[in-house]
């Protein structure tokens, strides 16, 4: 009687691609991302993240919703980066987070001297949250 070989080359095969494609799972998206100050951007992670890890968090600001979601927040212009690695240290997302005004966002920021005021746009314009001495430099 002769014994099949199939079962112990599909182990093989599956093996081989396991080995293969086990990088693929630990690679990190990256890039740069663009924020709006004051919006936030979902970003759908390819692994579980285990940390995240914000370099200025006084430009942005990250909300973890599950393992897998994260939401960028924009809090400040400027640039800065996110990292997140999974429960063994691996980088499962990296990006540089670019922090603008949002052109055509009914922003506009008054001067008056050195002091600056953002002011919201709709109808009428109303001063923000924001508070002036955040307000970047011309």
């Amino acid at each position: 009687m002769t014994r099949s070989l199939y079962p112990a080359r599909l182990v093989a095969v599956l093996a081989a691609a396991a080995v293969v494609l086990s990088p693929a799972i630990g690679t990190a998206q990256s890039g740069s991302l663009n924020v709006g100050i004051d919006q936030a951007q979902r970003v759908q992670l390819r692994g579980p993240a285990g940390s995240v890890i914000v370099g200025n968090p006084a430009i942005a600001d990250v909300t973890v919703v599950d393992a897998n979601t994260l939401y960028i927040t924009g809090k400040g212009y400027g640039v800065t980066e996110i990292v997140a690695v999974d429960t063994i240290g691996r980088t499962v997302f990296q990006s540089q987070v670019i922090v603008t005004d949002g052109a055509g966002s009914g922003r506009v920021r008054v001067w008056r001297g050195g002091q600056a005021t953002e002011m919201a746009c709709a109808a009428s314009c109303s001063p923000t949250q924001r508070s002036s001495d955040t307000a970047p430099t011309p």
